[in-house]
């Protein structure tokens, strides 16, 4: 099963879902801001990613230049960040099987079909 981890309010998201949905894709959709990954699910998500804990953030939200903005900070430090303000994911996240990619441009989600 696909699922994406969806912020209605982002146009990019709603791409994303309306992209699946073209497909006639089945898919599951987690609304991260209400339902915010755990460390454990960051931490495998980044697995399936093949990426790093900043790589994650979106750097330019208000909240991250703020109060992180050039801080030495750790991964493990960085995954809670996230935990604690899932706004700082980067989205949309689509997951199928062991692959996952960011939806940046939609297309992307054809990689893990």
């Amino acid at each position: 099963m696909i699922t994406i981890y969806h912020n209605s309010r982002c146009s990019k998201s709603r791409d994303g879902v309306c992209f699946l949905e073209e497909m006639q894709q089945p898919f599951e959709t987690v609304n991260y801001l209400e339902n915010t990954p755990t460390k454990a699910k960051l931490k495998a998500l980044l697995k399936k990613l093949k990426m790093t804990p900043i790589e994650l953030v979106r750097k330019k939200e208000p909240l991250w230049i703020e109060k992180y903005k050039g801080q030495e900070l750790n991964d493990d430090e960085i995954i809670q960040i996230m935990v604690k303000n899932p706004i700082l994911i980067e989205r949309p996240i689509v997951v199928n099987g062991n692959k996952a990619v960011i939806a940046r441009p939609i297309e992307r989600i054809n990689e893990i079909l």
